[in-house]
């Protein structure tokens, strides 16, 4: 059936005014029967001519356009052919209460579908008009939120929505970014952390810095990803669509045969046609074609409302089938809030060995450079100023100053350099379990830092769900060094053979293949250095609002937040989804196998044929209407209780 158009007033929706119509008339039609004589005529032949109006019309009008326009048969072509047919035989009430149940129906498919379809873009509401931009001469003035542009100053008062994605440059407030990340409890957030469009300032005066025009902030992406994903039609909605063409034809084709067969069979006609009629109602596959995208829109939607984006229901379906998880550390299973804890300046000078690695790193969005960014700032060091800077992903950084050129990174981006690392003077930091980054200049190593970061408080629960939803394997990889991922991995639950360290980029892709070998494999990260293997796996998922744009581009799924319980919610709605496309499948195919033998068999009466068949229509549109509820978080959090409360063994892990 079709499905288009967005939710309206009810007096504003055609389909719905028509279906009042189709209902109205169909009511005078009986009452007209309960009427002698002349007033049988006067009220059921003109209530009967409004039914067929009302309700045919319309829907032979779509047939011949589907016909004429895109050369295909519409399943709204079997309907009218049945009921012109009831007509034909002397049935014309039959007929009309096909077409209005067809109507009414439909209008329930639209209406229904269309929040599972549109839910996403309630956040448009959620936009404001307006916005205070700040001029440079410290004057206040309100302007149309879509004139604002990259680095304007935004003033937020109490209360207020931020107007566009942007940096906080003054002031401290807490946020309500439930409309984006999903996430209930309000952020805190201070001077350069980002704020997001459509999220609500809380409390206290804050100043923001314009990142994103309104065309290119985060609800506009949520928007236009939604948007590409439903009209991306997974494998099975497309099996469905090809079914439904070609099962249409065969439908057609068989009244034809059937007709011709009780007409041999009986040499009357009006039954046989009558009998046609009821088996191109029985036979109609508008179940079938509509159980799949009904399934998948809700799941769509109900996965963006909770902080999930999907590119598209094929990314849905295969998040189902996954039964292998592999993770990037830094920045995603962390915190990404590292802390420097300890400074070996070979030189001695701790100061300017920080100034100059500052001004390194001042060029790098990873989150040890913050760290490093961060340290210098506290201790009131100002950076050196480093010019050509190039980013060497999964191995640090390069650039030059006065003196030449000047690098920082990992042993690998050391042994790229040609600069032997001086083991025994560094010793205190490389024996350590922290993250361990080296300056130098040219082939010599000018000292390092050791980098801490922390497991985010999210990341075991969401393990742990993924473990108890039968995930079969979880497995770790990340550039750093050994030490550091087990003390990372161990607080997370990590066997030291799940966890696979000193990775390179092409280390990751080799790793995400071989992984795949063993079956459907997701990626997930977060960085630049990630894009690679979210791109080789069967499903990459990248943690959207921390993420970098790279890695957004390179996956199939987004997390808008940092919690990593939106990515075990999203494996439960993937899942759920799968179960409910096929309880759907299985149904309506069930109806249609039981409708179309008791027409061929027995005296089937056309409307009961059409009850059925409608009906089935309805139910599985209302259970793929369940995803919207989306109970996946709740069970998620009951399958970690489980297993908390039970011992399970040793988990499986076959990748090496």
């Amino acid at each position: 059936m079709v499905t288009q158009g967005a939710p309206r007033s009810l007096l504003r929706d055609r389909s719905f005014v028509l279906s009042l119509l189709t209902v109205l008339g169909m009511l005078l039609a009986m009452a007209g029967t309960w009427l002698p004589g002349d007033g049988l005529a006067a009220i059921t032949i003109p209530a009967l001519a409004l039914v067929y109006l009302a309700g045919g019309l319309p829907a032979g009008w779509r047939a011949v356009s589907a016909l004429w326009r895109d050369q295909v048969l519409d399943i709204d072509l079997l309907m009218v052919v049945a009921a012109v047919a009831a007509a034909a035989v002397g049935a014309p009430l039959e007929g009309a209460v096909l077409l209005t149940l067809f109507s009414v129906a439909g209008t329930m498919e639209n209406r229904a579908l269309g929040r599972a379809r549109h839910a996403i873009e309630a956040l448009m509401a959620l936009r404001p008009e307006t916005a205070l931009r700040k001029s440079a001469s410290g004057a206040v003035e309100e302007v149309p939120a879509a004139a604002l542009e990259v680095g304007d100053i935004v003033v937020l008062r109490p209360g207020a929505r931020v107007p566009t994605d942007g940096t906080i440059s003054l002031g401290h407030g807490g946020l309500d970014e439930a409309n984006i990340t999903g996430e209930s409890m309000p952020a805190s957030k201070g001077p350069g952390e980002p704020v997001f469009e459509a999220t609500v300032n809380l409390d206290g005066v804050l100043e923001v810095t314009v990142t994103r025009s309104v065309g290119e902030s985060t609800i506009a992406r949520m928007i236009r990803l939604v948007t590409e994903a439903q009209a991306a039609r997974a494998p099975s909605e497309r099996f469905s669509a090809w079914f439904g063409q070609r099962y249409t034809i065969a439908v057609l084709i068989g009244a034809v045969l059937a007709f011709a067969a009780f007409y041999w069979l009986n040499g009357d006609w009006k039954p046989a046609l009558y009998k046609a009629a009821t088996l191109l109602v029985a036979a109609s596959p508008c179940a079938i074609v509509i159980s799949v995208p009904a399934a998948i829109l809700s799941a769509l939607s109900a996965a963006a409302r909770g902080g999930v984006l999907f590119k598209g229901g094929a990314a849905l379906e295969t998040l189902a089938a996954v039964h292998t998880f592999a993770f990037d550390k830094t920045g995603t299973l962390t915190t990404g809030q590292a802390a420097v804890t300890q400074i070996v300046a070979l030189d001695g000078d701790e100061a300017g060995f920080l100034s100059l690695l500052a001004g390194l790193e001042a060029h790098s969005e990873h989150h040890v450079a913050t760290a490093i960014r961060r340290e210098a700032t506290k201790r009131g060091i100002d950076p050196v100023a480093v010019n050509k800077v190039t980013a060497r992903p999964g191995a640090g950084i390069t650039g030059h100053d006065d003196l030449g050129t000047v690098w920082a990174g990992n042993t690998y981006l050391a042994e790229a350099m040609g600069a032997p690392v001086d083991a025994a003077r560094l010793q205190a930091l490389t024996d350590g379990a922290d993250t361990v980054i080296y300056l130098g200049r040219g082939d010599s190593v000018l000292g390092a830092v050791s980098v801490a970061d922390e497991a985010r408080a999210s990341s075991g629960p969401a393990l742990a769900a993924l473990r108890a939803s039968g995930v079969r394997r979880i497995v770790m990889m990340t550039g750093d060094r050994r030490a550091v991922a087990l003390r990372i991995g161990a607080e997370l639950g990590f066997d030291p053979d799940e966890i696979h360290a000193e990775m390179l980029p092409e280390d990751k892709v080799q790793g995400v293949a071989r992984l795949g070998e063993m079956g459907r494999v997701a990626f997930v990260g977060d960085g630049v250095n990630d894009a690679a293997a979210l791109a080789r796996a069967d499903i990459g998922i990248a943690m959207g609002a921390a993420g970098s744009e790279v890695a957004l581009q390179a996956a199939d799924v987004a997390l808008l937040s940092e919690d990593m319980r939106q990515l075990a919610d999203a494996h439960g709605i993937a899942r759920r989804a799968a179960t409910i496309i096929r309880q759907n499948l299985i149904f309506a195919i069930g109806v249609m196998m039981v409708l179309v033998i008791a027409g061929l068999f027995f005296d089937l009466p056309l409307p009961l044929a059409v009850i059925g068949h409608e009906g089935g229509t309805v139910l599985v549109v209302l259970n793929g209407l369940r995803l919207l509820s989306n109970p996946g978080r709740r069970a998620a959090r009951g399958a970690v209780s489980r297993r908390s409360r039970s011992s399970t063994g040793k988990r499986a892990s076959d990748w090496s």
